[in-house]
């Protein structure tokens, strides 16, 4: 019987973290897979004598893959030094969960995305000392505007500003945290699109709207219905995890005025809520994958 571990990051406090990986668990065990259920803290990286080791209780049984439900990037990075086969990739994870690095990834091949201004580096305990930029930034973008932090989840690290002292005001705030500017698609206000890629494959999909905020995440307190997607936004969402390099990931898609626009791709995406509004067992889709790609890699 092969096995898996699930990795999961066991500081963070909320049952939405663990729920992906009970979900994994769940479709691994009805496809004969032995799961552990990790988290993240209990793998210790070693490295010695030039090499990366793992120690810990799970030291002596590695498994034949590991589905990564964290960003946990150099733990990640460290499993595949080992040898095991992670999915989603180390790398992909690491773009995916900077939105600086991942529009700039999705530019590699003219992805269609909202207008984006990248922020400037800034070190910690740095501000801005020159304000003056910015005012290119509004003729370029106009108000309302969208500014979102590099690192961020759930829509929480995503605000909405109508006017430069708002702007400014939210700059001020952010201190030296990585951050960007785009366009508001005002097309798509309170509503948008959550496709899942698998493979390949869009396997399910679902609208999210809100009457109350700008932002559709089912967090944010959106509501979903299931979605039949065109072909142009499966072929958008697919075209845009394959950029990414991600195995299997969660696609937002706005209603741009002449069609869909790449909002963000997560490789880490949870699963209950697309679930629960489709009927649609994205879990035995993604471990049915990866059991064809290890057979691929033999």
């Amino acid at each position: 019987m092969k096995s898996c571990w699930i990795i999961y990051n066991g500081n963070l406090v909320g049952e939405k973290f663990l729920d992906y990986a009970n979900l994994m668990a769940e479709a691994a065990q009805k496809q004969h897979i032995q799961p552990e259920i990790i988290p993240n803290h209990e793998l210790i990286m070693v490295i010695e004598n030039g090499k990366a080791k793992i120690r810990g209780s799970f030291q002596d049984k590695l498994p034949d893959f590991v589905l990564f439900g964290d960003k946990d990037i150099p733990l990640a990075k460290h499993l595949e030094k080992i040898g095991l086969q992670v999915y989603n990739s180390s790398d992909s994870i690491e773009v995916c969960d900077n939105k600086i690095r991942m529009y700039q990834k999705l530019s590699d091949a003219g992805m269609k995305v909202p207008k984006t201004i990248l922020g400037a580096m800034l070190f910690d305990g740095t501000t801005y000392q020159d304000f003056r930029v910015f005012d290119q930034i509004i003729e370029e973008l106009g108000f309302p505007m969208v500014i979102k932090e590099a690192f961020g989840s759930f829509g929480q690290q995503v605000y909405l500003v109508h006017t430069k002292e708002e702007m400014f005001k939210k700059i001020t705030e952010l201190g030296s945290k990585p951050f960007l500017f785009q366009e508001f698609i005002t097309t798509s206000y309170g509503k948008d699109v959550r496709l899942n890629v698998v493979g390949g494959e869009v396997v399910a999909s679902m609208l999210r709207t809100s009457k109350h905020d700008f932002r559709a995440n089912v967090t944010a307190g959106g509501e979903t219905s299931p979605y039949q997607p065109s072909e142009q936004e499966k072929a958008l969402a697919i075209q845009a995890a394959k950029l990414v390099g991600t195995d299997f990931a969660g696609v937002d898609l706005l209603f741009g005025e002449d069609g869909p626009i790449v909002c963000e791709v997560n490789s880490n995406a949870h699963i209950r809520s697309i679930q629960a509004c489709t009927g649609i067992d994205i879990s035995r889709h993604i471990i049915s994958y990866i059991l064809q790609d290890l057979e691929r890699c033999r």
